[in-house]
């Protein structure tokens, strides 16, 4: 008997109005939500029902990094699920070791073992936990400045205003000073913001403390890439300070950058490091946890209480196996250097062109752009956390030309798949240089 799964083809509207009808959109007002209907993806396009092509700027969540639709992995996903669907994490299979056999080789320094998770808010909950069991220390350093998930430990840890209305969250997390401010264009000295983290560890006392969590790259909040010499500060703090460094490298991770971790930027090594998004490009939901061997060591005679019923699940894991292949059979790394090289290119001449261009960043093809009413004094086109006419009307310019990206705060972000082609990201840039002369309306010289 055969399972029919759909009954025919939708229209775009109806997939809109019956998917507001009867399912939830995360971080929205329900009753504002004006949803894309997207019916397939091919590279960095994304095609609605009725056949309308949409530039994917953003990977969708920074994750779709080898870009949409690549055979390569979806035939590993089928070949998987034909042979093995799912066995319960207790049972040992050969996705399960060859993907941890991989990972270890292209993973900084020692870290030599992974624990397998459903995304990049459950390897953040674990990590917390790892720490924590280590070190039998209860208190969390993080920042502000940061994204690190929406489950109850994560948002905790993540900074940003998403926090607010989940609180109170868990215990034991504690603020430390961020490399970039609000409001300013450039970061923080790095003499400044490491003695500002070497002051609360002061204050809260290090014996107290089980791990400093960052984001090596701050994502969502701004694309903020530290000063050279921050990263290893933190480290060398951590070390003296016995305390563990723990780098979510969820969405700077696998090539965003150039190198397969952000990290590896600065030569240094986490103690724990956390990955999703481009570990199967989102081909299937996957998370992990990274650990040092010591760390690893410590739980072959100590129980680690944690677990989740999908942590190693097969088919998830041969879309990693078969996205790593993809990654290096096609030199996805270093074609985003290249490419990177390229993507600043477009930020400075846009920048040269429209005022409203206070702030430019870009580190692979991990990039942004910041708006501004002023360069000097330096002033956002939105306050902090909100949004502002202007920015609206630039993110209905850029849906109303077919290009998706990030809109947030005062910023346009800039993350299409490693795999983009050169005129393709020119033609995505051509579309923002028309969606900046309505913020240059808004600029004060």
């Amino acid at each position: 008997m055969t399972v029919q799964v759909a009954q025919g083809r939708m229209t775009s509207e109806e997939i809109a109005r019956l998917s507001k009808e009867h399912t939830f959109f995360s971080w929205s007002v329900q009753g504002a939500v004006d949803p894309i209907a997207i019916d397939h993806a091919e590279g960095v396009w994304l095609y609605t029902p009725d056949g309308t092509r949409i530039l994917d700027f953003n990977s969708q969540l920074m994750s779709v990094n080898i870009g949409h639709g690549d055979r390569r992995v979806i035939d590993a996903i089928t070949a998987q699920a034909l042979k093995l669907q799912y066995v319960q994490p207790a049972f040992a299979t050969e996705p399960r070791a060859r993907l941890g056999e991989k990972l270890a080789e292209i993973l900084p320094g020692d870290m030599d073992k992974v624990f397998f998770t459903l995304g990049g808010a459950e390897a953040i909950e674990n990590a917390i936990k790892i720490a924590r069991h280590v070190t039998g220390r209860i208190k969390i350093l993080a920042r502000y400045r940061s994204y690190h998930g929406a489950t109850l430990g994560a948002m905790t840890l993540t900074g940003d205003p998403r926090r607010w209305p989940n609180e109170p969250g868990i215990v034991g997390v504690v603020r430390y000073p961020d490399t970039h401010r609000w409001g300013e264009k450039e970061p923080r000295p790095v003499a400044e913001a490491l003695q500002g983290l070497e002051d609360v560890i002061r204050y809260e006392g290090a014996h107290t403390i089980a791990a400093v969590f960052l984001e090596t790259i701050v994502g969502t909040n701004g694309i903020l890439i530290p000063p050279d010499g921050y990263i290893q500060g933190v480290r060398e703090i951590c070390t003296r300070n016995n305390i563990l460094m723990v780098a979510d490298e969820v969405m700077a991770g696998f090539g965003r950058t150039g190198r397969w971790f952000a990290i590896d930027h600065w030569d240094t090594v986490p103690d724990l490091m956390t990955m999703a998004k481009g570990l199967t490009s989102s081909y299937l939901p996957l998370g992990a946890v990274a650990m040092r061997h010591g760390i690893a060591e410590h739980f072959e005679k100590n129980y680690y209480y944690g677990g989740l019923t999908y942590s190693s699940h097969p088919v998830s894991l041969a879309a990693a196996l078969a996205t790593i292949s993809v990654y290096e059979a096609d030199g996805l790394l270093e074609r985003t250097t290249r490419l990177g090289a390229v993507m600043r290119r477009h930020h400075e001449r846009l920048q040269a062109k429209h005022p409203s261009v206070g702030s430019i960043r870009n580190l692979g093809l991990f990039g942004i752009l910041d708006l501004v009413r002023s360069r000097d004094p330096y002033v956002p086109l939105t306050a902090f956390n909100a949004t502002s006419d202007e920015m609206k009307a630039v993110a209905a310019y850029l849906r109303e030309h077919h290009l998706y990206t990030m809109v947030s705060n005062n910023s346009i972000h800039t993350n299409p798949p490693l795999s983009i082609s050169e005129d393709e990201l020119a033609e995505g840039f051509a579309i923002i240089d028309g969606a900046l002369d309505i913020a240059d309306q808004a600029f004060q010289a």
